[in-house]
């Protein structure tokens, strides 16, 4: 049996204790991780948005999908924080896209990102006894 991700930003909200809590969705991702994949994406070339979510999914061999109601939000912020660039471009097709490329900045907290998420995956698999 294989699964399918879809990559989110994880919402987290106080909320009094239920009896039974509902359980998180298996297909939800931790919080940054988009961000983190997006940059990794952008490091290879730039792309326009719907480059970028077919490229996380043809690297994870169609183990995570990337849903626009997150990614275009993601791409907005990161541009806002300097860390991706964008300007008009045609896309393969012919029409008018965006692309988006990583910025200096961006490479560095991409490092820094995959050091955070390394060292959060140890800690985790200390917890499941796998390190």
């Amino acid at each position: 049996m294989s699964y399918i991700y879809r990559v989110e930003l994880l919402h987290l909200a106080l909320m009094p204790r239920s009896p039974a809590p509902p359980r998180p969705d298996k297909n939800e991702l931790l919080k940054g991780t988009l961000d983190m994949l997006v940059l990794q994406t952008l490091s290879l070339q730039p792309m326009h948005g719907y480059g970028v979510a077919q490229q996380i999914e043809a690297l994870s061999k169609d183990a995570l999908r990337v849903e626009q109601g997150s990614l275009y939000p993601a791409l907005e912020r990161l541009q806002k924080r300097g860390w991706i660039t964008s300007k008009w471009g045609e896309s393969p097709t012919g029409r008018r896209a965006r692309y988006y490329s990583i910025t200096a900045s961006g490479r560095r907290q991409l490092g820094d990102e995959i050091s955070s998420f390394d060292a959060m995956l140890v800690a985790i698999n200390r917890v499941l006894r796998r390190a």
